[in-house]
C-alpha cells in the first residue's frame, strides 16, 4: 500500500467533509433566519390589525375572516405542490405573504390575551423550541422512527379541536393544549434533523434557497402552534 496516496485520499475525504460542514451551517443558518423573520412579520402584521379597530372588525366581524383563517393553509398547499417548479423569489414572495396573512388570523390573540401573558409565553415557547431544534440538529439518534407517533398525534388534536369547537369543553381544550405542546416539541426535533438531513452540497444556491424555504415554513409552523398551545395553558 502507498501511505503517501492514502494520505491524499484522508486529504481530500477531510476536505470535503469540511466544505459539507460549512455549507450545512450556512444552510441551517438561512432556514432559521427565514423562519424568525416570518415569525417576526407575523407577530407585528398581528399586533397592527389586533389595535386598528376598522382593520379588524373588516376582517373578523365579516365573512372575509374565513377566507383569512383558510387562507395559511392554501399557502401551504401550493408552496409544497409548486416549490420544485417555481423560482427562488417566487417562493421567497409567497413565504412573506403566508407570514403575512397569518399575521392576519392570528391577530385575535391580542384581542384574547394580554400583552403580558403574549411576552411571557413567547419566550417559554422560544426557549422550548431553541432546546429541541438544537437536540434535533445535534443528536445521532435516528428519530424517523418518532414521524408515525408525531403524525398520529397530530391528526388526533385537530380532530378533538373540531369537536371541541362544539362541545365547549375546558377540560377538553386542556387536553388537547397538554397533547399539543408534547406534539410539537417532538415534530421540532424530528423537522429539524429531517432539515438538515436533505442538505447536498452538490445542490445550486437556487435549490438551496428553496429547500431553506420549505424547511422555514415547518419550523415556523412548529413555533407558532407550540406557543398557540402554550397560550391555551398559561395565557
Amino acid at each position: 500500500m502507498d501511505p503517501y496516496s492514502d494520505r491524499g485520499q484522508m486529504t481530500r475525504a477531510q476536505a470535503a467533509a469540511a466544505e459539507i460542514d460549512v455549507g450545512l451551517r450556512q444552510y441551517m443558518l438561512q432556514v432559521y433566519n427565514y423562519m424568525a423573520s416570518g415569525v417576526a412579520l407575523t407577530g407585528i402584521v398581528a399586533y397592527v390589525v389586533a389595535n386598528t379597530p376598522a382593520f379588524f372588525n373588516a376582517i373578523f366581524g365579516t365573512p372575509l375572516m374565513w377566507v383569512v383563517m383558510l387562507a395559511p393553509l392554501g399557502f401551504i398547499i401550493f408552496l409544497n405542490v409548486k416549490i420544485a417548479s417555481m423560482s427562488f423569489a417566487k417562493a421567497q414572495i409567497l413565504f412573506w405573504l403566508f407570514a403575512g396573512v397569518m399575521g392576519m388570523s392570528l391577530s385575535t390573540i391580542f384581542v384574547i390575551y394580554t400583552g403580558e401573558s403574549i411576552t411571557r409565553v413567547f419566550f417559554i415557547a422560544a426557549g422550548t423550541f431553541g432546546a429541541m431544534s438544537l437536540y434535533g440538529y445535534t443528536t445521532k439518534k435516528d428519530l424517523s422512527g418518532w414521524r408515525s407517533f408525531l403524525t398520529m398525534g397530530l391528526f388526533g388534536i385537530i380532530i378533538a379541536m373540531v369537536v371541541n369547537m362544539f362541545l365547549q369543553s375546558s377540560a377538553l381544550q386542556f387536553a388537547i393544549s397538554v397533547i399539543g405542546v408534547l406534539i410539537f416539541v417532538g415534530l421540532t426535533a424530528y423537522d429539524t434533523q429531517k432539515i438538515k438531513e436533505i442538505y447536498l452540497v452538490s445542490d445550486s444556491s437556487e435549490v438551496q434557497g428553496k429547500k431553506a424555504i420549505m424547511g422555514a415554513v415547518k419550523l415556523y409552523l412548529d413555533f407558532v402552534n407550540l406557543m398557540i398551545m402554550l397560550l391555551h395553558l398559561f395565557g
